[in-house]
């Protein structure tokens, strides 16, 4: 399997460099066309009672934004930049959206709450549920210029994780091991799904390793988190806004709390 068509989100945020830096490793990988987004917040530009768009700052982050795009992308056989020029957080929600809609993948980054945020804080949330497409985000820290290599799947049996285990196998069919993870009030429950998983993924020529925890109480995402670093994986699996499966969490709950406290990419799928 491969990817053939990616998107990644750009601003003038100081992480932009990372998610561009990825998204052209992958588009190398799979020979594909990269489409790079430029879409964030600002305001029109004021004289007086009189509005103007875009804004001086705008224009020279947009032109920043192309010049280190078609740098990045040089040798790509099809790369394309493309402003949504829009500074309204419901207007670059709606045209990123819209542009995801067409991608097989859309690499986007976890909000910073530390910096001046020049994309929408709920970006991520709204094209994970409402683009269709699975969306590989990347943390506030840390270097990952590929990923796939140590994946761990989140299991539950819920049809966002059957999403997006199927979703995520261009980017793990060469891993060098998958692992499987299944929390589950029911141990034998647990094994006979991670069993299934395992199965499906040596169709694939994917070695698996599957564990079963229990959970009888809150605290279920941090231990994903938990087992993400005891395992030194790369990625993260795992679906979203997910309300079966996984015991004792609201719906959403899960889902937000990951895209707070991730420590490594995370791919997600509704």
């Amino acid at each position: 399997m491969s990817l053939k068509n990616l998107m990644v989100h750009l601003d003038q945020g100081e992480r932009t460099a990372a998610r561009l830096e990825l998204a052209v490793s992958l588009a190398r990988q799979h020979q594909a066309r990269l489409l790079g987004v430029f879409g964030q917040r600002a305001q029109a530009q004021r004289v007086g009672v009189v509005a103007s768009w875009p804004s001086q700052e705008y224009v020279e982050a947009r032109d920043a934004s192309q010049a280190a795009f078609e740098k990045a992308t040089a040798g790509l056989p099809d790369a394309e930049w493309r402003d949504i020029n829009r500074g309204s957080d419901a207007e670059v929600l709606r045209h990123v959206i819209d542009l995801a809609r067409h991608a097989d993948l859309v690499v986007l980054g976890q909000h910073d709450e530390r910096v001046k945020a020049f994309a929408p804080e709920e970006l991520a949330m709204e094209v994970i549920l409402d683009s269709g497409r699975p969306v590989l985000m990347l943390p506030y820290a840390g270097t990952f210029a590929e990923v796939g290599t140590h994946p761990l799947i989140a299991w539950n049996n819920a049809r966002e994780a059957a999403r997006a285990l199927n979703d995520a196998l261009p980017l793990i069919e060469n891993c060098d091991e998958a692992m499987v993870l299944s929390f589950t009030a029911r141990h034998e429950e647990g094994e006979s799904c991670c069993t299934e998983v395992a199965r499906h993924l040596a169709t694939h020529g994917i070695k698996a390793k599957t564990e079963v925890m229990l959970v009888q109480d809150f605290g279920i995402m941090d231990m994903l988190l938990n087992r993400v670093t005891d395992r030194g994986a790369d990625l993260l699996v795992m679906g979203a806004h997910g309300h079966i499966g996984f015991p004792f969490v609201s719906r959403g709950a899960g889902t937000r709390h990951i895209l707070r406290h991730m420590t490594v990419p995370v791919l997600m799928s509704n």
